[in-house]
């Protein structure tokens, strides 16, 4: 049997491809759990580069799951938003588990990673492996069973595609995290104008309820319906029993509300460009939520 302690030194990678083709910690995990069961089924010492083999397993793995997912998705109930990865927990503690098996970056943002749901397969496949993880073409067309040419025009349309539609951002954390937190002074406070003065006058809002909790199935569009919205959606929150944390969404910071009485929640991510936020994303499917140690994040 193949050494384990092999794999889980690669672990923490393969999760991480696995992410970000898939949009779906629990394909994720899927798909690692089922590279492990074939990495100890072969014989040890048979595999020269571990990493290269893993990386194709779980690649294949993948792809072959988005033929599936993009059926699945196309019938999905309003907007589909990737399952949020919730790290960042402030206070002491450490990230929640699956997360901390993942070095999230710009890659990885609930805005991009909804871009990428507009590539095909192969192009998401070829562009994650390529630009993100530095995976030579030969070794991405055995995954997606093309050659390596074509590999490399795929990853060419993706990268111009992600170029075109990827959402303005600022590159300062600390901008990002500011504007979050004056976001929610002024939802606290009732304060619109404020809100509106955080609000690009472009802002996109989607939510994602999946047909399970009532949400806007299509995107609300610009500052003044935004902040409305958020208004009318917020004044149902209680505040002796709601409680509100900031913690990093998909690697920046966002918000997360919670009802500990019943367990329910909401992830907020959020897009922002030169202290104002232009987009976010709200994902309140509780089968999107299921993966969330709602109790550690209250706690730390």
């Amino acid at each position: 049997m193949a050494e384990p302690a092999v794999f889980e030194k690669q672990r923490n990678r393969l999760w991480g491809i696995a992410y970000r083709i898939t949009g779906s910690v629990a394909d994720a995990e899927d798909a690692v759990q089922e590279s492990r069961l074939r990495w100890q089924s072969l014989p040890d010492g048979e595999v020269e580069d571990s990493g290269a083999y893993l990386t194709t397993v779980v690649s294949r793995i993948c792809y072959d799951q988005l033929g599936s997912a993009r059926a699945r998705r196309e019938s999905y109930t309003g907007t589909w938003l990737p399952e949020p990865v919730i790290t960042g927990v402030m206070g002491g503690g450490g990230p929640q588990d699956p997360e901390d098996r993942v070095t999230l970056d710009e890659s990885v943002g609930v805005a991009l990673l909804t871009v990428l749901e507009r590539l095909t397969p192969a192009e998401r496949t070829a562009f994650i492996l390529h630009d993100v993880f530095s995976v030579p073409f030969p070794q991405i067309a055995e995954v997606v069973d093309r050659t390596p040419d074509s590999v490399r025009q795929l990853a060419s349309r993706a990268r111009r595609r992600v170029r075109t539609e990827a959402p303005r951002r600022s590159v300062d954390r600390e901008e990002h995290r500011r504007t979050v937190e004056a976001c929610l002074t002024a939802v606290r406070g009732g304060d619109f104008d404020g809100l509106l003065e955080l609000l690009d006058p472009d802002v996109v809002w989607r939510s994602d309820g999946g047909g399970m909790v009532g949400v806007a199935r299509l995107p609300v569009l610009g500052d003044e319906k935004v902040a409305r919205f958020t208004q009318r959606i917020t004044r149902g929150f209680d505040p002796e029993t709601m409680r509100v944390v900031v913690r990093d969404v998909n690697g920046a910071p966002g918000l997360v509300f919670v009802d500990p009485a019943s367990a329910q929640a909401v992830v907020f991510a959020f897009t922002v460009h030169e202290g104002r936020i232009t987009e976010i994303d709200a994902v309140v499917n509780p089968d999107k939520l299921r993966h969330l140690d709602l109790e550690n994040l209250l706690s730390t």
